[in-house]
């Protein structure tokens, strides 16, 4: 069992690292294997709606998007780390996730998914709102904690003294390994949910 830890934040080391480190920490005392991505040092570029991927399986613009998209696809579940920018996750972060929750064709139901925030001071709910939408668009429950999934501080060590906010992180991570454990055993014992065939509308009749 694996859960994929992204790091949206331009610092590879900084307040959402942190923060990250501290989730997967818990993660791998309760058997989950991690991994931290690197993203938000990243030159990614939007989502432009050709929908070759569609056809090709894959994204046209061949980075860190299709370098992530089969670990993904492979994991039981995913972290996905920002920090505040202007009351919104960091902008090349949600071109990364825009590209690579449509263009990734393998199923995502029951991936387990959460959101981690850090901030100086503010904006961290509709950080969190912004991302977990990801998560329940595809199906994928959801894993929470005590509090909101947010650190603050302006620096790692700040961070680090933000002690309800690092036993959030603590708790998200043990929560989310029994989340996925369960769901491996439901599976094991009654399969994935009944799928219906997929109805698309625009809203006019």
């Amino acid at each position: 069992m694996k859960v994929l830890l992204i790091n949206g934040s331009p610092n590879a080391q900084g307040c959402t690292f942190t923060a990250l480190s501290e989730v997967g920490k818990a993660l791998e005392e309760n058997g989950i294997e991690t991994e931290i991505v690197q993203v938000g040092n990243k030159d990614v570029r939007g989502c432009i709606g050709c929908r070759k991927c569609h056809e090709s399986g894959k994204c046209v613009f061949d980075d860190i998007v299709n370098e992530v998209a089969p670990k993904f696809a492979e994991c039981d579940g995913i972290v996905i780390g920002s920090p505040v920018y202007y009351a919104s996750p960091n902008g090349g972060l949600l071109s990364f996730a825009d590209r690579l929750f449509y263009s990734t064709r393998a199923d995502k139901t029951m991936k387990v998914g959460a959101a981690v925030v850090s901030a100086r001071r503010g904006g961290t709910t509709a950080t969190f709102d912004a991302l977990n939408k990801y998560f329940t668009i595809s199906q994928m429950p959801v894993a929470s904690s005590q509090y909101w999934n947010m650190v603050h501080g302006n620096t790692p060590e700040e961070v680090r003294q933000d002690e309800e906010g690092m036993q959030t992180m603590r708790t998200l991570g043990r929560n989310m390994a029994f989340i996925i454990k369960s769901i491996a055993l439901g599976k094991k014992e009654y399969g994935l949910p009944e799928k219906e065939n997929h109805i698309f509308t625009n809203f006019i009749r």
